[in-house]
């Protein structure tokens, strides 16, 4: 039996097939946890829900971090596997399908470029990308607070930096209105936007900015688009990728209405490798993650963290996860064996096992699963099969790729890069037309000086020369007269 109308088949029970196991769709925004140790099966059940939620017209957001989620857009190649897999849990119209799919790249090598602008990113995320202490995003929010006033648009970050050498110009002024902005806190901010253009992450900022109305779309058949976002580059850089996708969950939080009880979630949101979010986060930003888990479900929007261990994700936030996919975990250590018991005990028990010591024996594609059911409490746990996906297991084929990404109907929208006016032209414009003006002020300024009237007074070298010369021209002349004169008595005489 597949999906219904109303929910997702996840798989059957390991000792009794006959008992099939579903995830009921109008939970689908309370959230929920895929763990597992690499290699147990965690991909397999992440793309058998976004198949579930796609057939029942839901949007899905997910990142590709190991590049093997491509497949959704070709149908299954039927491996004998996957076929065994099927007869074994009673799935008798196990069919190949292919999924509408949005592939996307920050990076613009997989996917169409996925952008946003630098002031609707915000301070707060920013921050946390650049990893700045408290000082240095205080400067950063003054920054974001000088060109609000001014009516600058911060686009991409030659803005950003055009602002903070203008703010280095006028730090004295601005200090005195605004607090200290010290030049050593913005050298600081300037050095770590170039680490992260290192990182590519100059690619992220820029226009057209994404527009979440394009992840939530459905196709001809109205089946829910799954966007797939390329991240095996992006996974270098682990700040970038945490924030990059909890700015999406803020800015569907902010745009979406409130949608009430209904029989499935709007957009469904995947976030593998999920630790990344939370190692080293400041309480500030743990805070902010807790509120969107906690409110966002009101939006009709679910999260699905997929992680190793549990344990990865902070209790807080654990505790709102309500729909369970639990794969096999590994007990080497003293500290896994800790982690497998916490993680056992936030399971409804089952008389018939002890979760703690299945969670270690569980085969590749067997995961304990536990979901909401009735007003919202969680079914006791099961030991199941999950179901083989209907779409390619693996990477698309090359050719499969660019169909998919010509049919999505987004390419033209996004593919090209706009740079219209913002911070940095105007910032750039008023530096020319200060320096225009200085010049002009220069010029007026010495043509009105009058011309310096000749002295007649001489200077003290003028002076020594002329009386010099007196004094030569009056010897010489006393000479020629004597000698004239004693020519002259010297003829008379004789």
């Amino acid at each position: 039996m597949a999906d219904t109308p109303e929910a997702i088949y996840v798989g059957s029970e390991t000792d009794n097939p006959e008992n099939k196991l579903y995830f009921e769709l109008k939970w689908g925004n309370r959230h929920g946890l895929i763990a597992g140790a690499t290699g147990t099966g965690k991909t397999v059940t992440l793309q058998d829900l976004a198949e579930g939620f796609s057939n029942a017209g839901v949007p899905v957001f997910m990142a590709d971090v190991k590049g093997d989620l491509s497949g959704l857009c070709e149908p299954s190649e039927m491996e004998d596997f996957l076929v065994k897999r099927a007869n074994i849990i009673g799935l008798k119209d196990y069919k190949p399908a292919a999924y509408p799919v949005t592939f996307w790249d920050m990076y613009a090598k997989k996917g169409h470029p996925v952008r946003t602008t630098i002031s609707e990113i915000g301070p707060v995320l920013l921050a946390r990308m650049l990893e700045l202490n408290d000082t240095q995003e205080g400067v950063l929010n003054i920054a974001f607070r000088l060109a609000d006033e001014d009516g600058m648009l911060l686009l991409d970050l030659k803005d950003l930096r055009a602002l903070l050498v203008s703010m280095s110009e006028r730090s004295s002024e601005i200090s005195s209105e605004y607090g200290n902005v010290s030049k050593q806190s913005i050298g600081a901010i300037q050095r770590s936007l170039l680490r992260l253009e290192d990182q590519g992450g100059d690619k992220f900022f820029g226009e057209p900015a994404l527009d979440l109305s394009d992840l939530m779309r459905t196709d001809t058949d109205g089946k829910g688009y799954v966007n797939i976002l390329a991240a095996d580059q992006l996974m270098n850089s682990p700040r970038l990728y945490a924030t990059f996708l909890l700015w999406i969950l803020s800015e569907l939080f902010e745009e979406l209405p409130e949608a009430g009880d209904s029989t499935k979630p709007k957009f469904v949101f995947f976030f593998d490798e999920a630790h990344l979010l939370f190692d080293d986060a400041p309480k500030a930003l743990l805070e902010k993650v807790e509120q969107v888990v906690r409110l966002i479900r009101s939006k009709g929007v679910g999260i699905f963290f997929v992680t190793q261990n549990p344990a990865d994700v902070p209790d807080t936030v654990l505790g709102q996860l309500g729909n369970r996919v639990q794969h096999a975990l590994r007990a080497f250590t003293p500290k896994q064996q800790k982690a497998i018991k916490q993680a056992a005990q936030t399971y409804r028990a089952n008389p018939k096992f002890k979760v703690a010591e299945v969670i270690t024996e569980l085969g590749v594609g067997e995961a304990l699963v536990s979901t909401l059911e009735d007003k919202g409490t969680p079914s006791v746990v099961e030991r199941a099969l999950i179901r083989p996906p209907t779409s390619k297991l693996g990477v698309a084929s090359a050719d499969a790729k660019r169909m998919a990404m010509k049919a999505d109907g987004v390419g033209d929208k996004y593919d090209k890069t706009i740079d219209r006016e913002s911070a940095y032209e105007v910032l750039q414009r008023r530096a020319e037309n200060a320096a225009t003006k200085a010049e002009i002020e220069k010029e007026a300024g010495a043509k009105a000086k009058p011309a310096k009237k000749k002295s007649n007074r001489q200077g003290v070298g003028e002076a020594a020369m002329k009386s010099l010369v007196r004094a030569v021209s009056s010897s010489v002349g006393r000479s020629i007269a004597k000698q004239l004169l004693r020519g002259v008595m010297g003829s008379l005489k004789r």
